[in-house]
């Protein structure tokens, strides 16, 4: 029998073994996710939680028929009901169908979400790509106006900045409205046409169900035929260009800086008006880091109140492996605040007492339960990044009068017992 854990994900283990592995520490996702939660609760996001599976429906039409997750990716399967199952590919579909199925257009007050969780698609496995993989995203559902584009925009900005990454590029397009849509894709068609033997063979069947697909084909051949395609830019309706005007200059205003990249479509057909990416070069051609943009009509394609919405999904693997790779600061690994090291079995017995009173304190204590020499107990209380350690025998029972070493000076404090817990709180 093979045991060991399946191609495409992976453990997140307390400590690891491997220092080129140390992203995948879970204190450092710990650090990650408080950052990312204080950074929505400053924006006024609420947090949202939805099942890790959805019936399938949803995502074909929430993701889109013709999306690389709904053709490629996605993991489905029969429930023992026989109804048609995935496990999410993504996180707006399922915000969205809560937002719905739930009437929360009905509760007073600003609609806006976020969520931290893992997402599933099947798709090679390589470096910032998994086949389960965590999101950090955010859903700002009611305001079609500039504002809320830049706004979320610069969340995840300030959140990049807060966590101490460095080199980022903000890339920024607009696919337009259903104004837009109709005639860029009758110029890109009439353009593609007489290259269409030229295309890969995923391209050549987008040309018939959605052509703006090939946009975000990632076959050379079909890039080279795209550098001289229409730009989505030149077709732009009014109401369109006027909201990408305002999105380019309130960043501006904003110093956020941008590059605007007409070949930017994003992976998911939902999208209009304004699509972004944030990108590093740390990651190599995998390089981006999270990116979202406006869906106005999605709601209402899930059976809900035409309402507009603007959002991001960030992933976490690739957000961590750049900043280890760019040495952004972590704090030290968490321990507790005091390791007792009990010698004989009475002492033993009365530091497990010590220990359950300490902790019922609010304090974070642990001790050494082998029994072993001191040596072996000051080691595991090095191990496990203890603050302070007390040593307790007969003597020190006795006499009510310990002292606690605190391991980063080594610096002993006298200090009789009965004053322990006090001394204690006044470290926290």
């Amino acid at each position: 029998m093979d045991y060991t854990i399946p191609k495409g994900v992976f453990d997140i283990l307390p400590k690891e073994p491997k220092a080129e592995d140390a992203w995948r520490s879970s204190d450092r996702w710990q650090f990650v996710e408080s950052v990312m939660r204080t950074c929505a609760f400053d924006y006024g996001f609420k947090e949202i939680r939805t099942p890790l599976f959805e019936r399938t429906e949803l995502f074909i039409r929430g993701v889109g028929e013709s999306s690389d997750i709904v053709t490629k990716e996605m993991y489905t399967f029969l429930d023992k009901g026989e109804r048609s199952m995935t496990l999410r590919p993504e996180g707006t579909a399922s915000v969205m169908r809560a937002f719905v199925e739930k009437h929360l257009d009905q509760i007073p007050g600003l609609h806006k979400y976020f969520y931290i969780g893992p997402m599933f698609r099947y798709e090679r496995p390589q470096s910032g790509r998994y086949r389960q993989h965590h999101q950090f995203g955010v859903e700002a559902i009611g305001i079609g106006k500039p504002e809320q584009d830049v706004e979320v925009i610069d969340m995840l900005c300030e959140l990049y900045r807060r966590l101490g990454l460095q080199g980022l590029q903000v890339m920024l397009n607009s696919v337009g409205d259903e104004a837009t849509r109709k005639p860029y894709q009758d110029a890109l068609k009439n353009y593609l046409q007489p290259h269409f033997a030229e295309l890969s063979a995923e391209s050549q069947i987008r040309f018939t169900k959605n052509i703006l697909r090939i946009l975000d084909s990632k076959d050379a051949g079909d890039q080279a035929l795209l550098q001289k395609a229409p730009s989505i830019l030149d077709f732009l309706s009014v109401e369109a260009k006027d909201h990408f005007e305002h999105v380019k200059k309130l960043l501006t205003e904003q110093k956020i800086p941008f590059v605007v990249t007409p070949q930017l479509v994003r992976g998911l057909d939902y999208y209009n008006k304004t699509v972004f990416e944030i990108s590093s070069s740390a990651l190599g051609a995998h390089n981006t880091l999270g990116g979202g943009g406006r869906y106005d009509g999605l709601i209402e394609d899930l059976g809900g109140p035409a309402l507009p919405s603007f959002g991001y999904g960030a992933g976490i693997e690739r957000l961590l492996q750049t900043m280890t790779a760019q040495g952004a600061p972590f704090p030290p690994p968490p321990g507790p605040l005091l390791f007792l090291i009990p010698m004989g079995e009475k002492a033993s017995e009365a530091c497990f007492d010590l220990l359950c009173r300490l902790r019922h304190q609010g304090l974070s204590v642990e001790m050494d339960l082998t029994g072993k020499k001191i040596q072996h107990g000051l080691q595991l209380a090095n191990a496990e990044n203890a603050r302070y350690t007390v040593v307790l025998g007969d003597r020190e029972l006795e006499s009510k009068e310990i002292e606690i070493k605190e391991m980063s000076t080594r610096t002993a404090t006298p200090l009789s017992l009965p004053d322990l817990e006090s001394f204690l709180k006044g470290k926290q």
